[in-house]
């Protein structure tokens, strides 16, 4: 058997770089996402860096057996996940009822229901050998609720509650769930959402700093890591105290951000 970290959304943006970190501690690793081609040039370029094994398994994580499928992969393979980092999630940038029904299920699909179910499985393996990270990409989007961001919003919500909640649950084993909050990223969100032109994602963070904090963080045990000081202090001492119907206001003033 061997040991690998598992990444999901891995071929681009925050994941690509997870994977690319977690090869440069000499750890194999399964990168998994929709476009092959894109995996297969990823995994040449980190196992000829890095000298690890880099296994590809290329699915729509948006269909519905999707996450089934890659822990019955892995345990076919006699692959032992230590480090799983559910890292896949879209959003959509406008009115709720501007997008068709089935894009609303798709992100609840990827945001929340892929990352439960491999979090299950894997989880199930890890308590067995008493050893094992996971890392949850989520958002400071979770921590408020936001008009015309209102279904991916609430799906952060809940991967911060379900995180921090795990990871209490795991607090006297040798097993650590973290939740990486981070603001406007550079990547392929911003695209995804229709905001290529936002300023706010223009001047986010690289996606590589971000994900090395997430790294970093998930390593040191935390439950939650939010990717810059302003906005940790923004989150904890700020919006406790503003009221909701003034933080919507603010929020959803300008529908193109």
């Amino acid at each position: 058997m061997i040991t690998a970290g598992l990444i999901t959304g891995a071929s681009s943006g925050i994941g690509l770089e997870l994977a690319k970190i977690h090869a440069s501690k000499g750890e194999n690793i399964i990168l998994v996402a929709r476009r092959k081609e894109l995996l297969e040039q990823l995994q040449k370029e980190i196992s000829e860096q890095y000298s690890v094994k880099v296994i590809v398994f290329a699915i729509d994580l948006a269909e519905v057996d999707a996450a089934k499928r890659v822990y019955e992969f892995t345990k076919s393979q006699g692959i032992f996940v230590d480090y799983l980092f559910n890292n896949a999630g879209f959003g959509t940038h406008g009115k709720f009822n501007s997008f068709p029904v089935e894009k609303h299920m798709e992100m609840v699909q990827l945001n929340i229901k892929v990352l439960v179910e491999l979090s299950y499985y894997y989880l199930k393996d890890m308590e067995e050998n008493n050893s094992g990270k996971i890392l949850n990409t989520s958002s400071t989007a979770g921590f408020l609720p936001s008009p015309y961001f209102a279904n991916y919003f609430a799906t952060k919500a809940y991967v911060n509650s379900f995180s921090q909640s795990l990871s209490y649950e795991l607090r006297f084993t040798k097993i650590t769930v973290t939740a990486l909050c981070p603001g406007p990223v550079k990547t392929e969100f911003a695209k995804v959402a229709g905001l290529e032109d936002s300023k706010m994602f223009s001047k986010g963070a690289d996606a590589y700093s971000t994900a090395l904090k997430g790294y970093n963080g998930m390593m040191r045990g935390k439950r939650i890591v939010i990717s810059s000081f302003w906005l940790t202090i923004t989150i904890k001492f700020i919006l406790p105290f503003v009221p909701t119907s003034m933080l919507l206001k603010f929020v959803g003033k300008d529908k193109t951000i």
